[in-house]
């Protein structure tokens, strides 16, 4: 197979863009510095279509080393012909490619191997040709019986024989291609109640839907409930298709062997073809169906990651809790622990007074601006307190309920251990409650993604690939924003393009060492970062106040040559950055022409425009364009709420039937995809992201289940 041309194909892409994307992959480039910093070599491809790029790849030459090992493994049975090797060599998936091979692989014992170890093939072929003069096969049979051999009777030795055609026809490739698509476009997913109360899957009790339209997350759901033996699932099929199609290629009418080779192909079918189709078909929906779960959870954590900081704002951090007291932790603007504490404010201890009196202290000592609360247990009580407290202090100080997940562990984790030794797990978690509001981005690269709860159904997904896709969101972020060089912990610099843990660790030691960075060279210092480490991960590290200005934007080492030129030619200095001068460079490269510019500066057109950004905005954090987060002094309780409310709200998740709101009540508010918009849409991603700031109107609200129905649509509230 043409790999490079398959590709192009595949991604609607030009030649040099497969071709030195590839090269690049090969030669050892990470993906975010090839989608930032070799934008002239792949088109200006951006990191996802790098990604999936790099995926399928890595499918396609594992195909073709499959089809070696295939033709070698046939070749050395003598039976490698000209036919099979175009069949290989034309196969598009490695399950083609399986089909294809089941005849030459060395089985494990099966009831067609018995037979031909007692010597039954050649009545099998005789039987399998339906030739028009063939005896009657009971009476052929007789020719085979063998006591020795354990044939006893006529009747073993058809049985056998028919087992052996049985397969023959269960190895035929062909018929398995064609039925794994017709099963696939006709089939039925067919679900049955396995206990009397089905709890939440009370809907599949008997639940038919086509496999071709079911929807991903009801596939993933029915999964967990047959996983949980709430539910029995197959795929029923028309039989009689299955057999048309068996028939036109293995039946041959007018011969007294016809029946019994329809007999073993009946028996192909239902013991040997079917169930492994129908394993396949569920196979698929379920590969189909994580990996859309698993771009929506991709999409939400990017979204959730770049999610816009509270800079600078000196911060209160409450992890809520009953018997335990609720613990208190105060943070500066960077991120440092200036107090900590534990008060009682809710049930059983209700020590409400003494509560206050602490909070109150904490603000006026630490000069408190926010409080972070998280999420959990006895959350709403707390947020009730907190917003009592506020409003006795009437100091401008706000809340933003925060989600905990994943906080417990990063809290009892071998790294917070290491970074608060001295603090318990509750109080760590009330730091990382704080810090989440500050940074989102470096606090919760500290937790295992698909602990961070913006999924849904992640714990049935393939583990190794969810983590991989988030593993490789986290990366995208982490370098899309930069890093502070000189103040950036082990867990954010390992996600830097080219370092990862272990040289992370010995930037930090080095910095521990011997003081702040003052230059991006010195990191060549560093153990174990070499040139090659070093072109991958410059670009993506800051040094704020260095020694060359440049060190503190996006600009590559390798660029600093052209950019002081640019400069030059445009009569400005790198002491024009982050002033009024510098701000008009983009007219004046526009001015001289950006195409004779970038040809006079040896870089390339997208190189030359992307350093005009930085010079125009060094240090620029791309989530503050973003709008800040929805912060709140008040608070409702479901109580409050009624049918046809105005409220704004952040969206807390975004998954296949709709989007939860937080609205500031402690319970999320779910936006079915029916009420998002009033055109069709395929998914809500299509118009919600998490972090959006949304306006909502209520549609019901259940306070038993503890439900919120919410609409965006304000034409849906007189139907209700």
């Amino acid at each position: 197979m043409d790999i490079l041309k398959k590709l192009q194909e595949e991604f609607n892409l030009k030649p040099f863009q497969v071709q030195n994307t590839v090269e690049l992959i090969d030669a050892g480039n990470t993906i975010p510095f090839i989608a930032r910093y070799r934008k002239e070599a792949t088109g200006s491809l951006d990191d996802q279509v790098l990604r999936e790029l790099n995926d399928r790849l890595s499918y396609l030459r594992n195909m073709d080393e499959t089809r070696e090992k295939i033709k070698a493994s046939i070749e050395e049975q003598g039976a490698l012909t000209d036919e099979l090797i175009e069949a290989i060599e034309n196969a598009v998936t490695l399950t083609e490619l399986d089909d294809i091979y089941r005849p030459y692989k060395k089985k494990r014992k099966t009831r067609a191997s018995v037979a031909k170890e007692k010597g039954l093939e050649p009545l099998a072929d005789i039987i399998y040709e339906q030739a028009p003069t063939c005896p009657e096969p009971i009476a052929l049979a007789e020719e085979y019986i063998n006591a020795e051999s354990g044939v006893e009777t006529a009747q073993d030795a058809l049985q056998g024989a028919m087992d052996i055609i049985a397969e023959k026809i269960s190895d035929d490739a062909d018929i398995r291609k064609r039925m794994r698509f017709v099963c696939s476009a006709h089939g039925v997913l067919t679900v049955k109640g396995a206990k009397e109360d089905l709890d939440v899957y009370e809907m599949y009790a008997d639940y038919k839907e086509s496999v071709a339209k079911i929807a991903d997350h009801r596939i993933l759901a029915i999964n967990r409930g047959e996983k949980e033996d709430f539910l029995k699932v197959s795929v029923d099929f028309d039989k009689d298709k299955a057999m048309f199609i068996i028939a036109k290629n293995h039946i041959k009418e007018g011969s007294p062997a016809t029946d019994t080779v329809k007999a073993a192909a009946d028996d192909a079918y239902s013991r040997l073809i079917f169930p492994s189709i129908e394993r396949e078909i569920r196979a698929e929906l379920t590969d189909r169906a994580s990996e859309s779960a698993i771009k929506v959870f991709s999409t939400n954590l990017k979204q959730l990651l770049m999610q816009p900081p509270l800079k600078d704002k000196i911060t209160l951090g409450l992890d809520p809790g009953y018997r335990t007291g609720c613990k208190v932790a105060v943070v500066d603007g960077t991120g440092k622990v200036l107090d900590t504490g534990v008060i009682y404010p809710v049930p059983p201890k209700n020590d409400i007074e003494n509560a206050k009196i602490i909070i109150k202290a904490l603000v006026k000592k630490h000069n408190v601006e926010v409080f972070a609360i998280g999420n959990g247990t006895a959350s709403h009580e707390t947020e009730v307190f907190a917003a009592d407290v506020i409003k006795e202090l009437d100091t401008g100080v706000s809340y933003m309920v925060v989600s905990e997940a994943g906080a417990s562990v990063y809290s009892a984790s071998k790294l917070a251990a290491e970074e608060f030794p001295d603090y318990d797990v509750s109080l760590r978690s009330a730091v990382s409650i704080a810090r989440r509001l500050q940074d989102p981005l470096a606090e919760l690269v500290k937790i295992e993604p698909k602990a961070i709860g913006v999924g849904q159904y992640q714990h049935d997904m393939p583990q190794n690939r969810l983590s991989s896709a988030l593993d490789g969101v986290v990366e995208n972020c982490v370098n899309s924003v930069g890093v502070d060089l000189n103040t950036a912990s082990v867990q954010l610099l390992s996600h830097v393009a080219g370092l990862g843990p272990a040289v992370a660790k010995n930037v930090v030691s080095y910095r521990e060492e011997n003081g702040r960075f003052e230059n991006r060279k010195q990191l060549l210092k560093v153990a174990k970062l070499g040139p090659k480490a070093f072109e991958q991960c410059a670009g993506f590290l800051r040094i704020i106040d260095g020694k060359n200005a440049l060190d503190n934007t996006g600009v590559h080492p390798e660029s600093y040559e052209a950019c002081e030129k640019l400069l030059k030619l445009c009569d400005l200095t790198q002491k024009d950055l982050n002033t009024e001068a510098m701000k008009n460079i983009s007219q004046k490269a526009e001015e001289k022409g950006i195409n004779n510019l970038a040809e006079e500066l040896g870089v390339g057109v997208p190189t030359l425009t992307d350093i005009i950004k930085e010079l125009e905005r060094p240090g620029r954090d791309p989530r503050d364009e973003l709008p800040a987060p929805l912060l709140r002094k008040d608070i409702m309780s479901m109580e409050d709420l009624k049918t046809g409310m105005e409220l704004t709200g952040t969206v807390r998740n975004v998954i296949d039937f709709g989007a939860f709101i937080d609205i500031g009540v402690h319970q999320d508010g779910l936006v079915h995809i029916s009420q998002i918009t009033n055109r069709f849409i395929k998914h809500p991603s299509e118009v919600l992201k998490v972090g959006d700031i949304v306006k909502v109107w209520v549609l019901g609200v259940d306070s038993a289940k503890k439900r919120i129905s919410l609409t965006m649509r304000k034409d849906k509230l007189n139907e209700n």
